[in-house]
């Protein structure tokens, strides 16, 4: 299975490559000029990431050595903690933070896991649950995930007004996003 995925992943890569060329070549330049196209709003999320993940090299390796003890066991609490940082980092560091945490757990026998490539396993209620946090819980702001960053630093850059952070928060995200994040912790969280 790895092995597929070490031949595709380039060549996905490649592909995607090749639409943004295609795309280049045959959209008229009138078009990129009237909607002021520019690589600004890329490569400022690009940097911002990049960053993220360079500094989540020691969480990591601390979560590996002593993930244990943070007290953070049930699905629940590794759907609202996991969450609750994709929130305010990005979905995509914070799930390998508390995947790093859960994977360090003892697993029961009677749980159902997912084995892992590299030897062990984790509990796939807490897989589950890491999941939903990061993704749902990471659009409560504009920095939880790329797409929502990326459409503000493009609106930015065009000058349309939008939210600010904790506007967006308050004015969107809570009254939208917030009943479905506490009816998915009901349906499926809580004990």
């Amino acid at each position: 299975m790895r092995s597929r995925w070490i031949v595709l992943a380039p060549l996905a890569i490649l592909g995607m490559l090749l639409f943004v060329a295609i795309s280049l070549v045959t959209t008229p330049r009138g078009v990129r000029e009237y909607n002021h196209f520019n690589y600004a709003a890329i490569l400022e999320v690009a940097a911002l990431f990049i960053g993220i993940f360079i500094t989540m090299q020691v969480p990591i390796a601390f979560l590996n050595a002593r993930g244990a003890e943070l007290g953070v066991s049930e699905p629940w609490q590794f759907f609202w903690a996991t969450g609750s940082l994709s929130s305010f980092l990005d979905n995509a560091p914070t799930y390998v933070v508390f995947f790093e945490t859960a994977r360090v757990l003892p697993l029961p026998e009677e749980v159902a896991a997912v084995a892992l490539e590299g030897g062990g396993a984790i509990a796939e209620s807490l897989l589950v649950a890491i999941s939903l946090g990061a993704v749902f819980l990471g659009s409560m702001t504009y920095i939880g995930n790329g797409p929502n960053f990326m459409v503000k630093s493009i609106a930015h850059h065009q000058r349309v007004s939008t939210p600010t952070f904790l506007g967006f928060v308050f004015k969107y995200s809570l009254p939208y996003l917030g009943p479905m994040l506490v009816l998915i912790w009901l349906l499926f969280f809580r004990t």
